[in-house]
């Protein structure tokens, strides 16, 4: 496993629109840091969510400053990277999927192009999470990659962590399926990479058994041959596999408590040796990610103590021996 990382949503969900104070934001995310042993529960912070076409027009207003969320700081990128935490900005969410059709729509070579100005700026990865399920703008979303990657080239080994460009697809390949075909036709081939990597976000619900959440996954690694256009398999070392700890339920999650009780634990032996079929030479996912750190709904569970994930995520880190910082990803 050399992807094991976090949804961070801040403490107003996932709008950052304010600036935290360091100490008050260390008391309410230690945990992420600090699994109980001096060692972070995750190698890999990403920061949710900032508002496409404001970032294409450098929108500066009560919750934006220059386009970005003024929660996302220096400071917090600086609180995770300094502990050796791979820090990434998540483009778009669910709730500005109209925002992402307005900025693909009037200038994405200019969005693509902020987008790679301020991963610079602030030393982060950049996630494309565009959820258009019908007839979303490829074309445009194609401009704006080849925007960003004649700014940060992509690099295998991941020294410049601003090129880091990733996107999200859905759990499975129901959803989310001209997206998904697209990327994993042309951006997440292992013969000629572009993105990299996919994460398979969460599903509606978090998954009752190991072998649903398994199911949803193993769609990547197949594709679906069926559809018309198919959709091609996905090499495992492309993608990684998302499960909640926050959001949604009233109870919390044994993903954020209980290692032994969680799907991470249940799911492990799969997701280290799930074999390719048809894409991909090595076997097994790059690793997890889970949704989402501190408060990303206004109804439902958070990461805030008493309810941090020492004991689930953090325990899981140990127990993969998740490598901190990230190491070169496996390429195919």
């Amino acid at each position: 496993i050399q992807v094991y990382g976090a949804w961070h949503c801040s403490d107003d969900f996932c709008t950052w629109g304010t600036v935290r104070d360091i100490a008050e934001f260390d008391s309410m995310n230690h945990w992420l840091v600090d699994r109980g042993d001096g060692r972070p529960s995750v190698n890999l912070v990403v920061l949710s969510f900032v508002h496409p076409y404001k970032l294409l027009r450098r929108t500066t207003d009560a919750t934006t400053l220059d386009g970005v969320p003024r929660g996302m700081t220096p400071e917090i990128v600086d609180y995770f990277t300094s502990r050796g935490i791979r820090v990434t900005l998540s483009i778009g969410g669910i709730t500005y999927t109209d925002a992402w059709d307005q900025a693909l729509a009037e200038d994405p070579a200019q969005f693509g192009r902020n987008a790679a100005e301020v991963a610079r700026r602030l030393g982060v990865g950049i996630e494309i999470d565009y959820e258009r399920n019908a007839d979303p703008n490829l074309a445009g979303l194609q401009a704006f990659i080849d925007a960003y990657r004649t700014i940060h080239p992509y690099d295998a080994a991941g020294a410049d962590p601003a090129a880091r460009l990733t996107i999200d697809v859905a759990a499975g390949d129901r959803w989310l399926i001209a997206l998904n075909r697209k990327a994993t036709a042309d951006w997440l081939r292992t013969d000629a990479p572009v993105l990299d990597y996919a994460n398979a976000m969460v599903p509606a619900r978090q998954p009752s058994t190991a072998s649903d959440a398994i199911a949803n996954w193993q769609e990547h690694i197949d594709g679906k041959p069926q559809y018309g256009p198919p959709v091609p398999p996905l090499a495992p070392a492309k993608f990684t596999g998302g499960l909640y700890i926050a959001g949604g339920s009233r109870q919390p999650y044994p993903e954020c408590l209980d290692f032994a009780a969680s799907l991470q634990k249940s799911t492990g032996p799969w997701v280290q040796t799930a074999a390719p079929n048809g894409a991909g030479t090595t076997s097994g996912l790059l690793g997890y990610m889970f949704w989402a750190a501190e408060r990303p709904s206004t109804r439902g569970i958070s990461t805030q103590p008493p309810n941090t994930c020492e004991g689930g995520v953090g325990a899981g880190a140990a127990a993969y021996s998740v490598p901190t910082p990230m190491p070169a990803l496996r390429q195919s």
